[in-house]
């Protein structure tokens, strides 16, 4: 079926297993889908997870924590497999009644309080800590200005890009052509601001960094969606490239991007202590 004999029913009705790569686990309503309770660690943070853009997001900050020597900042880390539908289990959905990773749990505080989307996470963690966010109000905004841009603008390269690029069972030319036009002009928005800033925030190293480099900077490194850092010719974001050249080469980086991870030639599926990563990085 070509993209233009599509004509849309007056009423849709859900078609199982209709969606690609995906389409065991998507499903048009909200809710558990069978009962099973999250495991708890040693450490007051409890992460729920996968190394997807948006898990690498808090396991990179919740590193930079423990390299800063910030020791509270010690978590459990525990792998959710979302091609297996563990965001479905009851225990998850408490947590995340959206079903999304990352979740996490803080239990240092009375009471515990429950935390998703990886944004608030980040928000929070480092509001908690006091790191890796500006202390000026003004400072502050500008944070909140590339964080919720992040927050906004990633959908675009995973779910519009992403999907119908690499994972949509056949391709269209008119969505690969719109979320590509759509993708380059957002890395062309960060490439004129980082030829002026060295990171995101100016000098300073911050949250926002953090949310960015698993999308963006890892698609213009070649490390999302095979061979996409070609097709939008990512070698001509010149100042993206500097700018996650050397957030790669950061070893909480490193340790962040192996956390939940469950391909590759790493298998490190999830983490309770820093000793999980002798011997990788």
């Amino acid at each position: 079926m070509s993209d233009s004999s599509y004509t849309p029913p007056k009423v849709w009705q859900w078609e199982p297993g209709n969606g690609g790569k995906f389409a065991s686990i998507n499903r048009p309503v909200a809710g558990p889908t069978h009962d099973k309770e999250l495991p708890v660690g040693k450490h007051p943070l409890q992460l729920y997870s996968l190394a997807t853009p948006n898990g690498v997001k808090v396991t990179i900050l919740l590193e930079e924590l423990l390299e800063a020597g910030i020791k509270e900042a010690e978590y459990d880390a525990w792998l959710i497999n979302i091609i297996e539908g563990d965001q479905f289990g009851s225990g998850f959905v408490d947590v995340n009644p959206n079903s999304k990773i990352p979740a996490m749990m803080d239990h240092s505080v009375e009471p515990s309080q429950r935390l998703f989307e990886s944004g608030s996470i980040l928000k929070y963690l480092a509001e908690k800590f006091n790191a890796f966010i500006p202390e000026s109000a003004s400072g502050k905004a500008e944070c909140f200005n590339w964080l919720f841009w992040q927050m906004g603008s990633a959908p675009i390269l995973g779910g519009g890009f992403g999907h119908f690029y690499a994972y949509a069972p056949e391709k269209f030319e008119y969505p690969i052509n719109r979320f590509t036009m759509e993708i380059k002009r957002q890395l062309d928005v960060l490439d004129r601001h980082l030829a002026d800033n060295r990171y995101m925030c100016g000098d300073d190293y911050s949250i926002v960094d953090m949310a960015i480099y698993p999308w963006y900077g890892v698609l213009a490194q070649g490390g999302l969606y095979d061979d996409a850092h070609e097709f939008i010719e990512a070698h001509t974001y010149k100042n993206v490239l500097r700018w996650a050249g050397e957030l790669a080469e950061r070893p909480a980086v490193k340790r962040g991007k192996l956390v939940n991870r469950t391909w590759g030639d790493v298998q490190l599926a999830e983490r309770h202590d820093a000793s999980d990563f002798d011997g990788l990085v």
